[in-house]
C-alpha cells in the first residue's frame, strides 16, 4: 500500500519551476479553508470582540493573522511529515506509537464532531424560520425537514472530497459578497461609539485579562484545522517535496483573506452599533445580522440574513464533515475492522446521516456546552501537538529553532488556559 501511495506521490509532484505557477485547484482550496474557517461564528464575532472595548480589539486584529497563519500551518507540516497518504490520525500514530495514535484519534473526532451536530441543529433553524417569518410559510415537520437539509448535504459529500472542496469555494463568492454589502452598507451609520473608549486606557492587568479571554474567541473564529489533514494529503499528492513552500501560499493568502474581511466586517459593527448596544445583543443571544435587522427595521436585512447564515452554516458543515468522517474511519480502522473503502464511506455516511438527524430533531439547547468542552482539545491539536512534534519527531527538525514555535505555543497555552477557567466559572 505504501509503495502504492508512493508512485502516485511521484506522479503527482511537480517541478519547482511548475510551482511558481498557481493553479485553480489551488484558488479551490485558498477558498475551501476559507469556507471551513468563516462561518456562522462569524456572525457572532463582533459581539464578542467588540466588548472588550477598543484597545482589546485593536490588539486582537493585529495578532489575527499570525495567530491563525503559524499555527495552521505547523498543523499542515505535521501531516505532510508523514507518509506519503497518510492524514493525521496515521501521522500521529506513526510519529508517537499506535496507544497514542488512538488517543489522538478519539479526542480528535470528539472535538469535531459535535460541531457537526451544532450546524445540523442550527440550519433546521435557519430554514424553519426563514419558511415561518420571511416566506411566510408553514415549515413541514422538524422531523422531516431536518432529514431533507442533512441528506442533501450529505449528497454533495457522497460526490468525494474534491467536489465537497469545489462546492464549499463556490459557496464563499456569495459569502464575500453579502459581507462585504453589509459591512459597506453600515458605513453612513458609524457613530463611533467604540471609538469613545479609545481615550480609556485600561490597567495593564485589566487589558491582560481581556485579551486572555478573547483570544479563544479569535481563534476559533478563524480555525479551519478540521479540513488541514485532508488540504495537506492533497497538497503532499500534487507537489511531492514541494508540498510545505506551496501549502503555507495557499494557507497565507487564505488566511489573509478571513483577517481582511472579517475584520473589515467586524470594525463596521462595532463602529455603527455601542457598547450598551453590543451588550444587550450578547444578552439576548442574537447573532450581529439579527440584531441589525431589529435595529435598523429593514427588510432587507431580515430577509438577507437568514439566506446568509445558511450559506455561512451550510460550508461550514461539509467543511467539519471532513475531519468528522476522517476522525470515525481513523477509530474504525484503529478498532482492528479492516472494511473495503467504499463499505466505510458508507458506514461513516450512514452513522452521520442518523445522529445528525436525531439531533437537529431533538433541538437539545446542551450543544453549546459540547462545543465548549471540545475547545480545548481542538487548541491542543492546533497549537500545541505540533509544536510537540518539531521538538521531538525527526522528520520535523528542520523547523526548530523559529520564533513562531514559541509564539504559537503561548497563543495556544492562552487559549487553553482561558477555556478552561470559562468552563470553570
Amino acid at each position: 500500500m505504501n509503495d502504492q501511495a508512493n508512485s502516485v506521490d511521484e506522479r503527482y509532484a511537480t517541478t519547482p519551476a511548475t510551482l511558481t505557477s498557481w493553479s485553480r485547484q489551488d484558488t479551490t482550496w485558498m477558498l475551501g479553508l476559507f469556507g471551513t474557517a468563516i462561518g456562522a461564528g462569524t456572525l457572532f464575532l463582533p459581539i464578542n470582540a467588540g466588548l472588550g472595548g477598543f484597545w482589546p480589539l485593536v490588539i486582537l486584529a493585529v495578532l489575527a493573522f499570525p495567530m491563525t497563519f503559524f499555527a495552521h500551518r505547523g498543523l499542515t507540516r505535521f501531516v505532510l511529515s508523514g507518509r506519503a497518504g497518510s492524514d493525521i490520525t496515521d501521522v500521529v500514530e506513526e510519529h508517537f506509537g499506535i496507544r497514542a495514535g488512538a488517543l489522538i484519534t478519539l479526542l480528535y473526532f470528539f472535538a469535531i464532531f459535535p460541531i457537526l451536530l451544532i450546524y445540523s441543529v442550527a440550519l433546521t433553524n435557519t430554514v424553519s424560520s426563514f419558511m415561518e417569518h420571511q416566506l411566510h410559510i408553514m415549515p413541514p415537520p422538524r422531523v422531516l425537514l431536518a432529514f431533507v437539509l442533512i441528506l442533501g448535504l450529505l449528497a454533495v459529500v457522497r460526490c468525494g472530497e474534491q467536489v465537497i472542496v469545489k462546492a464549499m469555494s463556490m459557496m464563499v463568492y456569495p459569502f464575500i459578497v453579502a459581507l462585504l454589502f453589509l459591512a459597506v452598507y453600515l458605513i453612513p451609520h458609524w457613530n463611533g461609539g467604540i471609538l469613545r473608549t479609545a481615550s480609556e486606557i485600561p490597567a495593564p492587568s485589566a487589558l491582560l485579562n481581556t485579551l486572555w479571554l478573547a483570544i479563544p474567541v479569535m481563534v476559533f473564529s478563524f480555525n479551519h484545522s478540521p479540513i488541514i489533514s485532508a488540504f495537506a494529503v492533497d497538497q503532499k499528492r500534487q507537489y511531492g517535496e514541494h508540498a510545505d513552500e506551496r501549502s503555507s501560499q495557499i494557507l497565507s493568502r487564505a488566511h489573509l483573506l478571513m483577517v481582511v474581511m472579517v475584520l473589515f466586517f467586524v470594525f463596521s459593527c462595532v463602529l455603527t452599533l455601542s457598547p450598551a448596544q453590543l451588550g444587550e445583543a450578547k444578552a439576548q443571544n442574537l447573532s450581529i445580522l439579527s440584531y441589525l435587522a431589529n435595529h435598523f427595521n429593514n427588510p432587507t436585512i431580515a430577509f438577507a440574513a437568514p439566506l446568509i447564515a445558511f450559506v455561512a452554516i451550510a460550508k461550514s458543515f461539509l467543511g467539519h464533515y471532513i475531519g468528522a468522517s476522517e476522525g470515525l474511519k481513523g477509530l474504525v480502522l484503529k478498532s482492528g475492522r479492516r472494511p473495503a473503502a467504499k463499505t466505510l464511506d458508507r458506514m461513516t455516511a450512514a452513522f452521520m446521516l442518523v445522529v445528525c438527524w436525531i439531533v437537529a430533531t431533538l433541538n437539545p439547547s446542551i450543544l453549546g456546552m459540547i462545543e465548549t468542552l471540545g475547545g480545548p482539545i481542538i487548541a491542543s491539536i492546533l497549537f500545541l501537538m505540533p509544536m510537540y512534534a518539531i521538538r521531538k519527531v525527526p522528520a520535523m527538525a528542520k523547523y526548530r529553532g523559529q520564533a513562531s514555535n514559541v509564539f504559537v505555543t503561548a497563543v495556544g497555552l492562552v487559549a487553553i488556559t482561558a477555556l478552561i477557567y470559562s468552563l470553570l466559572s
